[in-house]
């Protein structure tokens, strides 16, 4: 389970870092050529790098949930056996059918 929860703490750190570094990267110029694009070009081509990164994390969370191991729960072993006994006790609540004196009136 804090495999689970690890997991995606650090995919949702990744899901808000990754966009904010595109976008941050094409502001300051970090990245070659984007000093000779327009500032249009330099949106247009930020907003859809930082779209796009944002779809490979999400596909990359759910490729490594689907490949991870089922976990099947199993029930608990006293449970199982009160169960079993309560099933079988009869309780005071049933009925017993007396098909002998039904349906006459004495």
């Amino acid at each position: 389970m804090l495999g689970v929860i690890t997991r995606f703490a650090v995919t949702s750190m990744v899901m808000w870092m990754a966009p904010v570094a595109i976008i941050s990267g094409f502001y300051y110029h970090m990245f070659p050529g984007v000093s000779q694009m327009s500032s249009s070009a330099q949106t247009l081509t930020s907003g859809f790098l930082a779209v796009m990164s944002v779809n490979m994390v999400i596909g990359f969370y759910i490729f490594m949930t689907m490949k991870e191991t089922p976990h099947r729960p199993q029930p608990d072993p006293t449970f199982l056996a009160n169960t079993k006994v309560g099933i079988n006790q009869p309780t005071s609540s049933q009925v017993i059918d007396d098909s002998k004196g039904k349906g006459k009136i004495e």
